[in-house]
């Protein structure tokens, strides 16, 4: 086998093998962003869930603050009514 033939046939070698190595790695980096976007999603779906728990709460505070308001000024204003 000459130099020549050696040479392009150790280039050939090293290439793919960094084609095969940059594509593993990459394949690798896309599932571990995949599997980020999920755990994101999770952690979104979570704080979604506590945002709309303490939404029904003001919900029901102000309700109870409206109607202590109305008997309040009902107490004081008896002819309004």
């Amino acid at each position: 086998m000459s130099t020549a033939s050696k040479v392009v046939l150790t280039v050939s070698l090293v290439l793919t093998l960094s084609t095969v190595a940059g594509v593993h790695l990459k394949q690798a980096w896309d599932r571990e962003r995949l599997h980020e976007g999920v755990v994101r999603d999770l952690e979104r779906l979570q704080r979604k869930k506590e945002n709309l728990r303490l939404l029904e709460e003001q919900r029901v505070l102000t309700r109870q603050l409206e109607e202590e308001r109305q008997q309040r000024e009902a107490k004081l204003h008896p002819q309004d009514t």
